[in-house]
């Protein structure tokens, strides 16, 4: 077997992972009760209009996908993990707009050059590992003066900061992976995008979860709903000590972040980068 080949398995071994890494758990569940707000800040972000033909990029159950429906546009829903589109159809049923689900590679969209007017991606592109490719991508599919919006937790942000905590306890990561929260770094999209895009809006915003009563609650639903979670306390498998090692750390985590007064309910604030642009014509 050659270097090539060995390659492609192993991008495709990779990508198998990826796929059940988000199969795993109930990320559709999660999205419709903590992040259900965050696709339609996108959508407004992006400046989306019944004019438009749409690409989400990393769609998941179309947390952003239905709502752009929801405008009028033309929206197709494309992600690696198809488990996730049954919830988005019975979501955008009950909403009454129609979209195509699509299964997808961020890192290899099966899209033509300038296909659509809006290419975006609400917390989703920023897990495909290879930053560059994945980029080249957006841009590759979006028409010249076409709006290019990108939603991401920011590194130095709640969720962010999950990841860095959780890593010691993950295994390392394939070569030439990088770390899913450098999306949120604006630095690094307007260096993944380069002289690409014009007129770029970035800001970072926070949005406030109130689904916890305690961080312990936190942990506890993160372990059995988020996909990377789950992930990592299944690498750790019998270690009963850095498993609680790891319950530790995140509770922390999650109290530093938290805010709570006499009878006020536990608050997070979870920040994010939102980052809009046009392509150069």
């Amino acid at each position: 077997m050659n270097d090539q080949t060995d390659t492609v398995e192993a991008d495709r071994a990779l990508k198998q992972k990826h796929r059940a890494m988000w199969a795993s758990g109930d990320y559709p569940a999660l999205a419709d009760e903590i992040l259900l707000e965050l696709g339609a800040v996108l959508v407004e972000a992006s400046g989306i209009t019944s004019r438009h033909r749409v690409l989400d990029v990393a769609a998941g159950s179309g947390n952003a996908a239905i709502p752009a429906a929801m405008m009028g546009a033309r929206v197709v829903a494309s992600d690696l993990t198809p488990e996730l589109f049954e919830a988005g159809r019975r979501e955008a049923a009950n909403r009454g707009v129609s979209l195509d689900w699509q299964e997808a590679d961020a890192e290899a969209l099966p899209y033509g050059d300038g296909e659509f007017d809006t290419v975006m991606s609400c917390l989703g592109v920023m897990f495909a590992p290879h930053h560059q490719a994945a980029a080249d991508e957006l841009v590759r599919v979006c028409k010249p003066g076409g709006t290019i919006g990108l939603l991401s937790w920011t590194p130095e942000g709640f969720i962010g900061q999950m990841f860095a905590t959780m890593k010691p306890f993950a295994p390392p990561p394939p070569p030439g992976a990088q770390p899913a929260p450098l999306w949120g770094s604006e630095d690094h999209v307007r260096e993944l995008l380069g002289n690409r895009i014009t007129d770029a809006k970035a800001r970072k915003q926070t949005l406030a979860v109130r689904s916890f009563h305690q961080p312990g609650d936190f942990v506890r639903y993160f372990k059995s709903h988020y996909g990377p979670t789950i992930s990592v306390y299944k690498f750790i498998g019998e270690d009963k000590d850095k498993a609680r090692e790891l319950d530790e750390a995140l509770t922390k985590l999650a109290d530093s972040f938290g805010d709570a007064h006499g009878d006020t309910p536990f608050q997070m604030e979870w920040e994010y980068l939102l980052f809009t642009a046009r392509k150069a014509q």
